[in-house]
């Protein structure tokens, strides 16, 4: 191996090749290749700086300058069917601060003391926990003095924190020292207070009440020297009829807050600034993206000057479906009905509130919601608002729901029209008696509805549970007869949402039990719960031969004008949400019956007057309440319902009327509170009124 490798290596050292001219082929190639690295490069050099010369002398130029916006522009107004002007803005002037980079702590408070000279504030929030930062701040020297020198040695050890020794200083802050504080430190403390609260770099309210001319023209003045604080003519949500329909219009976030922390991160994502007015309940939030306004937009340049480069907008103005000279009767009536009820009628220790939704059957209009509450005051009865109720308080419906149940036993084969049933009571082994309220003989399908029989319905109830009834013996269903009920009862509108166009909506109560029993109950209303919402879906459903339709408010949107809404950008349409899976056959013998309940000797004679051609249910039914407040239902008490629609013949509006606990649970029928018959006389007599 080595001789041959030694032979190998001698062979080509003797060898002699000359690589010269390899060299110089490659020499050229690069030089070539340099060639034309140099004529592209020129070539772009000469296309940037000559061609493009105006495109990259812009983009340095806007590189240069800042984007900013301005503050909040105003919402958007809010009106009601008829154009009435239910929400506006109105100017509101303000003194701000926003924190500027590499401000201290002792610049700020001397800040602080210089707008005290300024503006007169209110401090009367001023709490004795920030007074006492705010000594801490001043008194640094003394504050540490509080603290023991075991104490410092401790903090050392880390067997004491930061935070502890912030809280001894805090807590050995005397009262004497804090009593040493005039106006103008208290002024200036409570300032100081306003500077940092919330978002650190975020725009402070610092003063928004009452801001003088004097005031607001001497900040606007010396603004450049006063490091940070500004005038801003902000705006407030004004509402020319009061608190009409008030909580349902919903509120806006305010200047200091700007969005609220746990919606931060979903409006930041949408482009938000933290310290946006947003709306934060009902139709102000549902709507937000409608309503929101348009920012002013600025161009900054470095040497400090601007200009506008798009002006700000309103946002979109929005109808309602609302009748506001309606909600405003249909409001008075149920807070005078309230108090007057409570004051004379015996036995309504927990009636507490009240509830009433009129719509159009045939779009799913609400022409009119609300709800009122009363509460307890200085030994008197105050109303207050609890229109939210009609989407999130539930009540027991009783008999009220009896046209659903009578469809149960029609589409499934367990009632037949024109059927006769003994109305006597029913005996279930080991629990009372079940009847109806009057025992009424033998009686069919449509007086069965008439009369409110609950036997006739338990009848039903135990033939879709293929139940075998003996009287005085236990009773064995097939427990899925609760999901054929549920099901039909859903295609209604009972016992799911609605999707009416507000936050928050309850999809009501459903029991968990199946005992026999409660079959029967749910027959007749008086096992799950619904909301009042629900119950006008429901009554809606009946007046358009099972179209279930869509509740909503949003009429219509227009973009934002100085005077009449002219240029509309959307209008809402009716919606139908399900259809219920039964032959018109079957609604016309349940409407035939719902108008015999307004007729001579029906449960709802009287509560319409008979010249508008009523037809509907009423409903009575055990409640419970909460009297301790302790979370547990404790007390029997009874409930009323009303739904109904008119005229019989060709619908055009439906009323829900509902009164929770109107009589304690210890009294017989006779003798609970009417009022939700005189709620309901005065409502009806007033639509019609106003819609002749």
């Amino acid at each position: 191996m080595k001789k041959r490798t030694l032979n190998h290596y001698q062979y080509y050292k003797k060898k002699k090749i000359d690589n010269t001219p390899m060299i110089h082929r490659r020499y050229k190639i690069l030089i070539l290749l340099v060639m034309i690295c140099y004529v592209v490069l020129t070539v772009r050099l000469y296309k940037v700086q000559i061609l493009q010369n105006k495109h990259y002398m812009d983009v340095v130029i806007e590189l240069s300058n800042n984007i900013v916006e301005g503050s909040t522009a105003p919402r958007g107004r809010i009106y009601d069917r008829n154009g009435v002007l239910l929400v506006d803005n109105v100017p509101v002037k303000m003194i701000t601060y926003k924190k500027a980079k590499g401000v201290t702590t002792s610049r700020e408070i001397e800040m602080a003391y210089k707008i005290a000279e300024l503006i007169s504030v209110d401090y009367a929030d001023l709490k004795e926990e920030t007074l006492k930062d705010f000594w801490i701040l001043n008194h640094a020297k003394l504050a540490n003095n509080k603290i023991t020198e075991k104490e410092w040695q401790l903090l050392k050890e880390r067997k004491l924190t930061n935070e502890d020794i912030a809280k001894r200083k805090l807590e050995r802050v005397t009262k004497e020292e804090l009593e040493q504080y005039k106006e103008i430190d208290l002024e200036a403390a409570y300032i100081y207070y306003l500077m940092n609260k919330g978002y650190s770099f975020a725009e402070k309210v610092i003063k928004k009440e009452k801001v003088t001319d004097e005031e607001y023209a001497i900040i606007a003045a010396n603004k450049d020297d006063l490091e940070g604080f500004n005038t801003v003519l902000d705006w407030e949500r004004y509402y020319p009829n009061g608190n009409t329909f008030r909580s349902i219009l919903g509120n806006v976030s305010s200047s200091e807050s700007g969005v609220p922390k746990e919606l931060k991160d979903s409006y930041l994502a949408l482009g938000y600034s933290l310290t946006d007015r947003i709306g934060i309940s009902y139709l102000e939030y549902q709507y937000e993206s409608i309503l929101r306004g348009k920012k002013t937009k600025y161009k900054v340049s470095k040497d400090g000057n601007y200009e506008v480069i798009e002006e700000g907008v309103r946002g979109n103005d929005i109808v309602l479906t609302i009748d506001i000279k309606l909600q405003k009767e249909v409001e008075r009536i149920l807070e005078q009905e309230l108090l007057s009820t409570k004051k004379n009628d015996k036995y309504t220790d927990y009636l507490d509130r009240g509830f009433v939704v009129i719509q159009n059957p045939n779009t799913g209009e609400i022409l009119a919601m609300a709800g009122k509450q009363l509460v307890e005051k200085n030994g008197k009865y105050v109303v207050q608002d609890y229109s939210p109720g009609v989407i999130n308080s539930i009540v027991t419906p009783g008999s009220s729901v009896k046209a659903a149940s009578h469809m149960v036993g029609y589409v499934t084969g367990n009632l037949e029209i024109g059927e006769v049933r003994n109305d006597a009571c029913i005996k279930l082994a080991a629990t009372p008696l079940k009847c109806s309220h009057t025992a009424y003989g033998n009686i069919n399908d449509l007086q069965a509805l008439k009369y409110s029989s609950n036997t006739y319905q338990f009848h039903t109830a135990m033939k879709v549970g293929k139940g075998k009834y003996r009287y005085n013996y236990p009773l064995k269903i097939d427990t899925k007869a609760f999901d054929t009920y549920r099901n039909i009862f859903g295609q209604f509108g009972l016992g799911v949402k609605t999707e009416i166009d507000l936050p928050n909506e309850f999809e009501g109560y459903k029991g968990t039990k199946r005992d026999s029993g409660l079959l029967l109950d749910f027959a007749i209303g008086q096992y799950d719960n619904y909301t009042p919402i629900q119950l006008s879906q429901y009554i809606t459903t009946v007046a358009t031969n099972g179209k279930r339709m869509k509740p909503y408010l949003l009429k219509a949107v227009y973009e934002p004008t100085k005077e009449k809404l002219t240029s509309v950008i959307f209008k809402s349409s009716p919606t139908v949400l399900g259809n219920v899976d039964a032959p018109s056959l079957y609604f016309n013998r349940i409407k035939e019956g719902l108008e015999m309940v307004f007729a001579s000797g029906g449960t709802g004679y009287g509560f319409i007057d008979s010249k508008y051609h009523p037809a509907g249910k009423t409903g009575t039914s055990q409640s419970f309440v909460d009297t301790t407040g302790d979370g547990n239902i404790d007390t029997e008490t009874l409930s009323t319902v009303l739904v109904a629609y008119a005229p019989y013949e060709k619908p055009t509006v439906t009323f829900t009327i509902v009164t929770p606990n109107v009589g304690t649970g210890d009294i017989g029928f006779n003798q609970m509170s009417r009022i939700n018959k005189r709620i309901s006389q005065k409502v009806s007599k007033k639509y019609f009124e106003i819609y002749k």
